[in-house]
């Protein structure tokens, strides 16, 4: 039986970019399923998506929330709603094209070759960042290379949020112990897997700056990346990552 794909997508404002990335992700012979959770936006984003449920009736998902509560917290809710509809394999990703769609395949391909986790990663061998000027990439390396060394995490693109998981390794985490909302949220997650022993594997991704929409990249967002590092680096201690349910 082939494995079930879904991808969680998180929009803000993205009625630029959302129907042709619901496009890009389903209109292939994939058979991916695709669920966004949409904060409320005020342009528009989930309206659109509902209206083009009807192209997709049975792959294309939408959860609404009543405002902006994180990144964090919508990719949680999304890992409980695949893991209760049986997904085998679930993938997180950005709206704006920052990430290409046509490399959700290889994260399928990196899991059935035996990742526990699937990691598109800018900076190993073949990976780049296109639209960015040299201080952006500096402080985005320096920010992975800080907490690799505070971390020991074998990963060379820590704040990826381009990550698919198999189901096992969602299953056998405690999900309420990951506490934070922005881009510390991707290293708490990389961090857990790692401690529950998954094998995390990164394939190289061209990581494009989006030309449609607004960035929602704000100074208490990295401000929380840079101390959650240490809070994350204290959790090896004192945190239990498994769930209790395993």
């Amino acid at each position: 039986m082939p494995e079930s794909f879904l991808v969680i997508i998180p929009t803000y404002n993205e009625i630029e970019n959302i129907k042709d990335m619901i496009e890009a992700v389903l209109d292939n012979e994939h058979g991916f399923h695709l669920l966004i959770i949409d904060d409320n936006s005020p342009d528009g984003t989930a309206m659109e998506v509902k209206n083009l449920q009807q192209n997709y009736p049975e792959r294309l998902h939408i959860l609404e929330r009543s405002g902006k509560l994180g990144l964090g917290t919508a990719y949680i809710l999304g890992f409980r709603w695949g893991l209760e509809q049986g997904y085998d394999i679930i993938c997180e990703m950005d709206c704006d094209f920052s990430h290409n769609p046509e490399d959700i395949i290889r994260h399928k391909e990196n899991i059935l070759g035996g990742a526990d986790v699937s990691i598109g990663s800018r900076y190993i061998p073949g990976g780049d960042v296109k639209g960015w000027d040299n201080r952006r990439v500096f402080l985005s390396k320096g920010a992975s290379l800080y907490t690799r060394l505070v971390t020991r995490l074998p990963v060379k693109d820590t704040t990826s949020g381009f990550v698919a998981y198999r189901r096992v390794v969602l299953e056998t985490m405690d999900l309420s112990k990951i506490i934070f909302k922005g881009y510390a949220f991707q290293i708490q997650m990389k961090y857990a897997c790692l401690k529950l022993g998954f094998k995390l594997v990164e394939i190289p991704i061209t990581f494009i700056d989006r030309v449609k929409g607004t960035s929602k990249l704000s100074s208490n967002i990295i401000s929380e990346a840079i101390l959650g590092v240490l809070k994350i680096w204290w959790s090896g201690f004192t945190t239990e990552y498994r769930s209790n349910a395993v």
